[in-house]
């Protein structure tokens, strides 16, 4: 580094590395973030006591709590099954599966739902074909409209998010653990009960919460598979905002306590894993 102060120093590079993330930051989260809990507290926060006298907020945010929770840990469950399988195989097959799983990553909401209407509509290709042998397509092209059909379309994007997140412990994990449990006379269930899954737990627990967040937040998905019918938080603040919705307070209040339980979510997630780790620390010495 010349004397003359023309090259910058480590502190100045470090400064302009940082300057376009903080300036992206502050502009697209702490401005909008801002205008948004300074309109739900506009009129002395009296927004926030219309939503929570409206009964319409407390289904909402029911069905958002049960959906945000099933849809998770079948997602968790499948997740980890094709997170073992892959581990297991050579690195050119886990890439080319993984690569493949991805995929659902990279479509919008609204491409997502489109998908599964042309292919378990009731004029997709799934339910035609079951009314070849006898099925009624008005019953089996329904499901997809239904609560249960929006949990199976979350199911579908939320997977490759927990295989992402599982993956990298289940590669690293050494399976002469299981083969030595093996060797003591454990059974294979119990085996992988107590030596592989209170190694995982913390991504498990991670990929949870995780994909909880994404189930309870998104609504692209649902807006096109079942518009305003299921009532669900992000579908309710649509309405709140659509050409037909005028109380803009209540939907900034709205938008605050939907990203309120999102926060919540994942600091649950971050405070068990912190204090899962020190007891695994702790055991791995013993």
């Amino acid at each position: 580094m010349s004397n003359g102060g023309t090259a910058l120093t480590p502190p100045g590079l470090r400064l302009a590395f940082a300057t376009p993330g903080v300036v992206v930051l502050l502009l697209f989260f702490a401005l909008p973030l801002s205008v948004i809990i300074i309109e739900a507290a506009s009129e002395g926060g009296s927004a926030f006591g219309r939503l929570f006298e409206d009964p319409v907020f407390w289904k909402g945010l029911r069905g958002t709590l049960v959906l945000g929770t099933t849809a998770p840990l079948v997602s968790v469950a499948v997740g980890m099954v094709v997170a073992m399988h892959i581990s297991r195989l050579s690195q050119a097959a886990r890439t080319g599966l993984l690569f493949v799983i991805s995929l659902p990553l990279t479509f919008s909401g609204l491409i997502v739902a489109y998908g599964f209407i042309l292919v378990f509509g009731r004029a997709g290709f799934v339910t035609l074909s079951l009314a070849e042998f006898g099925a009624d397509p008005a019953i089996v092209g329904g499901l997809i409209y239904s609560p249960a059909g929006l949990g199976i379309a979350y199911i579908y994007y939320l997977i490759p998010r927990v295989v992402l997140v599982v993956l990298p412990v289940l590669i690293n994990f050494d399976e002469a653990q299981i083969d030595a449990a093996r060797s003591l006379g454990a059974s294979a269930p119990r085996a992988y009960f107590d030596v592989l899954l209170p190694q995982i737990y913390p991504s498990l627990l991670a990929a949870f919460c995780l994909t909880s967040a994404v189930a309870i937040g998104a609504y692209g998905t649902a807006l096109a598979l079942v518009g305003t019918q299921v009532n669900i938080l992000p579908l309710m603040l649509y309405s709140k905002i659509s050409e037909t919705g005028s109380d803009f307070p209540a939907a900034a209040a709205l938008s605050v306590v939907l990203m309120g339980i999102c926060c919540m979510v994942i600091s649950l997630a971050e405070i068990a894993t912190r204090h899962t780790r020190p007891s695994m620390t702790t055991r791995s010495a013993k």
